[in-house]
């Protein structure tokens, strides 16, 4: 991780090094051998990737008051700012290998750093992926992370490789996410133990990285659900060339969603974001492999539809007759 300027700390100075060495130097806390070739302390890291594989590689970065409240659990923040990146190595079926952090900081407490690499470690040693260089400096909280993965050549779930009359699948259940955002703030009134789910399921994401590496070879095309299952599988058709049709009744829906009407359920499952559930698609003759691989990876695997020809999306509810889709519910630009 590079320097940029010495951060305020307790009355004190703490150069970044120190903050770097203190609260995000893998070697201190863990023994286990290092995949880079040369890690944190240089300019550059250096990673060589496994033959016969590609590197695959994504950003994402988090700003307090457009993708989190300021006043989250700094552990799950810390595990959060990873698992949605692990997320898109999961969409393409890749294996966690490295990432690198950039870290904004207005001020640097000590009881926030503690709390938000324990998160943020605890992520790395679940998915086996080693922390290897990034930035901090001082401003307003941001978070960016470029991750690192192995997939090999050939294997890769890409958004353009939906084919027509494949399946398609989701993984785990939607709509958990979305409730809790809408339980922080204030939208939705939930009771006690489901409002605990639900903003546990916004805030403590699970990647379903076995799944994808188990899709490789089963299904066409993946992505994951961050901004809505219906925005996010538009991208599928849309990088495809095909269409789609989605039975909104079959859509799964997770334990807070159940409790609640359909008319406020069938939007967050459908549009709500911050699943990072899985949507795939896949051969009608691998329905058997697909169930199997979901199995194995520990989550449910749900059909809820088919790829069609004809490009666009068409939503059918029980009656098979075409329903009106619900709009978006996030925005990027849209303050918390």
């Amino acid at each position: 991780m590079g320097s940029d300027g010495a951060i305020r700390y307790n009355r004190a100075m703490l150069s970044e090094f120190d903050l770097i060495e203190r609260y995000f130097t893998p070697s201190s806390r863990s023994g286990r051998l290092s995949r880079a070739d040369l890690g944190i302390g240089d300019d550059c890291a250096l990673v060589t990737p496994s033959a016969g594989t590609h590197l695959a590689i994504s950003s994402d970065m988090l700003v307090a008051g457009r993708h989190f409240f300021e006043d989250v659990d700094p552990a799950s923040l810390g595990f959060k700012s990873l698992a949605v990146n692990l997320s898109d190595l999961a969409a393409m079926g890749a294996s966690p290998l490295a990432f690198t952090l950039a870290l904004a900081l207005p001020s640097a407490s000590a009881a926030w750093l503690e709390g938000f690499s324990a998160g943020l470690f605890r992520a790395a040693d679940d998915y086996d992926c080693e922390l290897i260089g990034g930035d901090t400096t001082r401003g307003p909280l941001t978070i960016s992370i470029t991750i690192f993965g192995e997939v090999p050549i050939g294997q890769a779930l890409r958004r353009d490789a939906a084919e027509v009359d494949d399946d398609i699948w989701v993984s785990g259940a939607l709509g958990d996410a979305a409730a809790g955002l809408g339980a922080l703030r204030g939208e939705l009134t939930l009771p006690s133990p489901l409002r605990e789910v639900a903003i546990s399921r916004l805030e403590m994401p699970t990647p379903r990285v076995a799944l994808g590496i188990a899709l490789r070879g089963n299904a066409h095309a993946a992505i994951d659900i961050s901004d809505g299952l219906l925005g996010d599988l538009g991208h599928i058709l849309k990088r495809s060339g095909v269409g789609a049709l989605v039975e909104a009744d079959l859509v799964p829906l997770g334990p807070t969603l159940q409790a609640l009407p359909a008319s406020v359920a069938s939007p967050l499952a459908l549009n709500g974001g911050d699943d990072y559930e899985l949507c795939f698609t896949a051969p009608v003759d691998r329905r058997d492999a697909v169930i199997a691989a979901a199995s194995a990876s520990g989550c449910a695997a749900t059909r809820i539809g088919r790829i069609t020809a004809q490009e666009g999306l068409v939503l059918i509810g029980p009656d098979g007759k075409p329903v009106a889709t619900p709009p978006p519910s996030f925005d990027h630009f849209r303050t918390l």
